[in-house]
């Protein structure tokens, strides 16, 4: 199962309540969502940059269960979405393919 970081930040031009009492109902809302993503193990870590209005989220899954979820706070909520590749694999990759480049290179 692959892991994904996703750096979100939020729109500024989405239809954002202007009623106090409104923006509280949308925020419960998309609270409630990100609760329950980290309930169903989808997500293990949702922050807040200083800033309050971009932060990152960490999860697993497939390519699409990350569409489907990040779909779900659109047009509130963008994000960049990048696949994480684990140090140790990463390390493996590398080094087979500096192997391989010197081998290739005696012929």
């Amino acid at each position: 199962m692959a892991r994904f970081l996703v750096l979100w930040r939020r729109n500024p031009v989405a239809p954002w309540p202007t009623d106090p009492s409104e923006g509280l109902k949308l925020s419960e809302k998309m609270f409630a969502a990100i609760d329950d993503l980290i309930k169903k193990g989808e997500i293990e870590e949702h922050c807040f940059f200083p800033d309050g209005n971009t932060g990152y989220a960490i999860g697993k899954g497939e390519a699409a269960g990350v569409y489907k979820n990040l779909s779900m706070f659109q047009p509130y909520i963008l994000g960049e979405v990048h696949e994480i590749i684990p140090n140790e694999k990463a390390k493996e990759i590398s080094l087979a393919l500096a192997k391989a480049r010197i081998e290739a290179a005696k012929k």
